[in-house]
């Protein structure tokens, strides 16, 4: 199920103090698989939801944790789960995990959109997940999923991880990352930013110009919309940030 079980005791230590995890930490675990993870984050004293969706892994997840009262485990699909209910209490909730590589955007990016309790999330994805989600404008990754992260959270890579520490050992290198939930930093309608941002990077090198045309203006209406918005009608979506995007989000719905 795309997931690689961290199989090094002291990595999974180092990731449960770098996230900050003590007595009073409420914290859910997406992926959980043997327990190497769940067991340093149990040691804590944190209440800790152990989340796992193969079935034929639970038995062992339970007998590592057996002697931990704090911890809980939840054999459910995270793409699927409904988080109002798996998270008992108001919260704050910290999310702490090795996360299977093929579901690792979707659910971070639900529980960004869904889940304000989640005030921050320390991960293990593959390499280039990780880049995509923290990019700024300009750099190879940057793209749609890097301005909704934008838009939620302040992100940054924490370091990179060795294949070695993974079994079985992936083709790919890992990165944790680091999100903290903070207020969006602009005001804008969400319907329309997120309509803009995945028309302009649904083809990537093309202009801004281009995009607002498949919008619905045409080539002079949109350079003068852009013009208003201080932004060169050839420049790339890749190119500008949360708040230029947001710009021509609010200037578009006025005149659409």
């Amino acid at each position: 199920m795309g997931q690689h079980f961290l199989i090094e005791p002291a990595l999974a230590e180092r990731i449960v103090d770098l996230a900050g995890v003590g007595l009073d930490s409420h914290v859910l675990e997406i992926g959980a698989g043997l327990g190497s993870l769940t067991q340093a984050l149990a040691r804590t004293g944190a209440e800790v939801v152990a989340v796992e969706f193969d079935r034929a892994l639970v038995p062992a997840l339970q007998e590592v944790v057996a002697d931990s009262p704090n911890v809980r485990i939840e054999v459910r699909d995270a793409m699927k789960s409904d988080w109002g209910k798996v998270l008992a209490g108001p919260g704050p909730w910290d999310v702490v995990a090795n996360l299977p590589y093929n579901v690792a955007v979707p659910v971070v990016m639900r529980l960004l959109d869904e889940e304000p309790r989640v005030r921050r999330f320390v991960v293990m994805v593959q390499r280039e997940v990780g880049e995509r989600l923290v990019a700024r404008p300009g750099e190879e990754q940057y793209g749609a999923v890097s301005v909704r992260v934008a838009y939620r959270a302040d992100g940054r890579l924490v370091r990179r991880v060795a294949r070695s520490v993974f079994w079985p050992q992936p083709n790919v290198d890992s990165v944790l990352v680091s999100l903290v939930r903070r207020p969006p930093p602009v005001v804008v309608d969400q319907v329309a930013l997120w309509r803009l941002v995945e028309e302009s990077f649904s083809q990537r090198r093309k202009t801004m110009r281009n995009a607002l045309v498949r919008l619905g203006l045409d080539a002079l209406r949109a350079e003068a919309l852009l013009a208003d918005c201080g932004i060169e009608p050839k420049v790339r979506a890749e190119e500008l940030g949360l708040e230029e995007l947001a710009r021509v989000a609010a200037a578009l719905k006025t005149v659409t």
